[in-house]
């Protein structure tokens, strides 16, 4: 399945809620606005698709703790913490293939960070693994953006740093499409400052957040 169909599917199929037609989740209350990144249209089997990205970092909602609950277990190692880094919002506009008529949907899919007790990687071994990254982060940002959209740039030109989701030094894997995605510098400051605490299982990182902590505007 090539990677733009992968994407079609995740708007119909996926997400932290499911696909709905022109419904919109109630933010939980003392929510406030996020930081918003909205990809430009892809063009897609069957219609059109977007991406808009909404970052945190925030407290794991519980269905997301109960899954890292579950996740280091079964992996041998034991929770510290749980961190919402952000929310893929899908909007996709096309043709059914059943029925000749024109259609919208769309979904929300969670992206998550159980901080398990993983063990660390030795400075030589956690440089192996940057300079795998380095070497591969052209070719990734391409097969991002047909998957997405463009890959966000600064003002500048820069483009926007690849946040690795389990990290490289707790042996995160550097090349997979989905251990990265694209961060606002800020932003990803603020993961790198908040990751040891999550791993140390430190508050808010240990404890359950709202189902919905933002709103979209």
């Amino acid at each position: 399945m090539n990677l733009r169909c992968t994407a079609v599917l995740m708007v119909l199929l996926a997400g932290c809620g499911s696909a709905n037609l022109g419904t919109k989740p109630t933010p939980s209350p003392g929510a406030k606005p996020a930081v918003k990144k909205e990809l430009p249209w892809l063009t897609v089997p069957g219609g059109r698709m977007k991406t808009t990205l909404f970052y945190g970092p925030w407290q794991c909602r519980q269905e997301f703790m109960n899954s890292c609950q579950m996740q280091c277990a079964r992996e041998g190692y034991l929770l510290k913490g749980c961190m919402w880094l952000a929310d893929f919002k899908f909007d996709w506009e096309g043709s059914l293939f059943l029925l000749p008529v024109d259609a919208e949907a769309g979904s929300r899919y969670g992206i998550y960070h159980c901080c398990c007790n993983y063990p660390t990687l030795t400075k030589e071994q956690n440089k192996a693994r940057r300079d795998q990254w380095k070497a591969a982060m052209e070719s990734f940002r391409q097969s991002w953006s047909e998957r997405f959209g463009d890959w966000p740039t600064a003002s500048t030109g820069v483009n926007w740093p690849g946040h690795h989701i389990r990290d490289l030094w707790h042996g995160g894997n550097p090349v997979d499409l989905n251990n990265v995605f694209p961060v606002q510098p800020g932003v990803h400051d603020d993961y790198t400052r908040e990751y040891p605490a999550c791993y140390s299982g430190q508050s808010p990182w240990n404890t359950v957040g709202p189902d919905l902590p933002y709103t979209d505007n």
